[in-house]
């Protein structure tokens, strides 16, 4: 992609748009991961229980499409991109709570805070910046011009 073009991207998408974008591509590829290579289900077992963790990979990646297909809509529009964004993390820290409490995974207390802290926190922090919180730059005059 050449620097115009990328330019050109950044300027449509804004930094909502973006932040939705890396999100996005972020949760897609994480889902595809599970399909790809399941890792331990340790902490997931409310999860697992209900279906395998090749299932679950879904969520991921559901939500990782409709967070990156949000960052084309305008600002309160994106709203849902947000709202996708937040469900798989959730339901992570849930089922890792969950194990900390029955006993099955006494590290599942730290992960559970991890995902709601950086995951979670992150983007309900960044649901609410406007776009243009900053101010544009004033506008110098230029020198040799008008008087």
């Amino acid at each position: 992609m050449s620097c115009r073009a990328a330019r050109r991207l950044t300027g449509h998408l804004g930094r909502r748009g973006i932040f939705l974008l890396i999100l996005g591509v972020g949760k897609t590829c994480w889902g595809v991961s599970f399909l790809v290579d399941p890792p331990g289900t340790d902490g997931l077992q409310l999860l697992t229980s209900l279906c395998d963790i090749r299932h679950w990979s879904w969520l991921w990646i559901i939500a990782g499409l409709v967070t990156l297909s949000s960052a084309f809509l305008r600002v309160g529009r994106d709203w849902f991109g947000f709202v996708a964004a937040l469900i798989p993390p959730s339901v992570w820290a849930i089922a890792y709570l969950a194990a900390v409490i029955v006993g099955d995974y006494s590290r599942g207390g730290f992960v559970a805070v991890w995902y709601l802290t950086s995951h979670v926190g992150v983007i309900c922090w960044a649901a609410t910046v406007p776009e243009y919180s900053v101010p544009p730059a004033p506008r110098r005059a230029r020198r040799g011009k008008g008087g």
